[in-house]
């Protein structure tokens, strides 16, 4: 499961450069700190050999649908029905995607007491995501695109918090991932495997990550681990 997410990256430029995309296709950037479903982020997408940036909002949408009523519900996409789900396989086939982020929420503790783990890169290293993406008719003549992301069984880092975490791609995966001209499905079955252990840390952060209404810098304030 990957239900909240960050990218906190401070300046647009820097930001653009590891995307490898020019600056101007990221108008309006802003870093956000609780990213949560129905939200609009970007995706990254290779299109004529060249890398593109795009908005989007997060929770898939298909193009047959007639509501936005199961966006929430398709925010993730699990590794193992992605060719058997109607909901995720043309989209496994022609539409894949990055998501960008530095990282994600799980939480832990009682019901009413819930702690936030914001997983990281220890040396802030932007993190792709293996998403899907696709676009419907949200009224004549105006499209919107949605996205979900590919989720597999936790790495050992995540699986004491979670027994899911989201697909990361390394660099040279991340291509393979966008390449529109591969379609043999075993080749990218390979890639959506756990995250390499040594990847990420997870960090206890300010419990004001449980409300979708703070998105600040305050969210990720570490706080203390509980005994």
């Amino acid at each position: 499961m990957c239900g909240r997410f960050t990218l906190s990256r401070q300046d647009a430029i820097e930001l653009a450069a590891e995307l490898g995309v020019p600056v101007e296709s990221l108008p309006n950037y802003r870093p956000r700190y609780n990213i949560a479903p129905t939200d609009q982020h970007w995706i990254l997408r290779t299109k004529y050999e060249e890398r593109e940036v795009l908005p989007a909002l997060w929770g898939l949408i298909n193009s047959w649908a007639k509501d936005r009523k199961r966006a929430a519900s398709q925010i993730n996409a699990r590794v193992e029905t992605l060719e058997t789900r109607a909901a995720f396989k043309e989209a496994f086939r022609k539409r894949r995607c990055l998501v960008p982020a530095d990282g994600f929420f799980e939480w832990t503790g009682p019901k009413k007491a819930r702690r936030p783990i914001w997983f990281h890169n220890p040396d802030g290293r932007l993190l792709f995501f293996a998403g899907l993406y696709a676009s419907w008719q949200a009224e004549p003549d105006v499209w919107e695109r949605t996205f979900t992301i590919v989720t597999t069984d936790a790495n050992a880092v995540v699986a004491d918090i979670h027994d899911r975490m989201p697909v990361i791609l390394a660099p040279e995966q991340a291509e393979e991932w966008m390449d529109a001209d591969e379609t043999e499905p075993e080749k990218l079955r390979r890639l959506l495997v756990p995250a390499a252990d040594d990847l990420l840390i997870g960090t206890p952060v300010s419990e004001r990550a449980n409300s979708v209404k703070n998105d600040d810098p305050s969210v990720l304030e570490e706080a203390p681990m509980l005994l």
